[in-house]
């Protein structure tokens, strides 16, 4: 039990930093303004299930995704903490420009029927960066039955708990804007930038503990 609460620990405050719901949140209701409300209701609800699609099939695709490139576990978190790391670094020095890119990625579908998919969902919410953080998340599984269903337990409530956060946020945009305002969203913005790149050095930390650890060992096997 202990294993899957550790999980959950550590992939809701990757998924909540890396999708940042409540910038998020203030996309969705420029992009939706001019929709009814019953409208946006009913997008919020399939953006958010859309995008559990999108982190679960990161998270349980991720062995079968290394081993079709022929990539180690110790690459991949070194890699991948990198660029959860930068990803972090980046966004806590410049969030507004990461939030503007997003609004002119959203423009062109403003008048299509249906934005839910593409672009609220990818790559809005759940881009190419909550996929390499899920992939990352879901590859750093205990061994086969060392604590392995504990561990994807608690990796599958993470996801489902950022599904509701989600849902919420977009659901109630109008609100939570004129609640935070433009100040506590940018103070909201680089609190999560932070903690994504603490994330992503205690990633990084451990794939570089994954490939130095087994030289060491060799090493000091190798003493007469």
């Amino acid at each position: 039990m202990i294993q899957a609460v550790n999980a959950f620990l550590l992939g809701f405050p990757a998924l909540f930093s890396i999708v940042n719901p409540i910038s998020g949140a203030f996309i969705f209701r420029g992009v939706t303004a001019n929709r009814p409300p019953e409208v946006r209701a009913a997008i919020a609800r399939r953006v958010a299930l859309y995008s559990l699609f999108v982190m679960m099939g990161a998270l349980w695709a991720r062995s079968f995704i290394l081993a079709f490139f022929g990539i180690t576990l110790a690459a991949l978190r070194v890699a991948g903490g990198l660029v959860v790391a930068l990803s972090g670094w980046h966004l806590l020095n410049t969030p507004e420009r990461r939030e503007v890119r997003k609004q002119e990625q959203a423009v062109p579908a403003e008048g299509a029927d249906d934005i839910a998919l593409f672009p609220l969902t990818v790559p809005i919410t759940t881009g190419p960066g909550t996929i390499s953080v899920a992939v990352t998340l879901g590859a750093g599984h205990p061994q086969l039955f060392a604590g392995l269903g504990w561990f994807f337990l608690g990796m599958t409530a993470a996801a489902l708990a950022m599904t509701v956060v989600i849902w919420f946020t977009y659901y109630y945009a109008d609100r939570l804007a004129t609640l935070m305002g433009p100040h506590g969203t940018r103070t909201v913005t680089r609190l999560a930038a932070f903690l994504l790149l603490c994330i992503g050095v205690q990633i990084l930390i451990t794939g570089v503990a994954d490939v130095l650890g087994p030289l060491l060992a060799g090493r000091e096997g190798g003493k007469p």
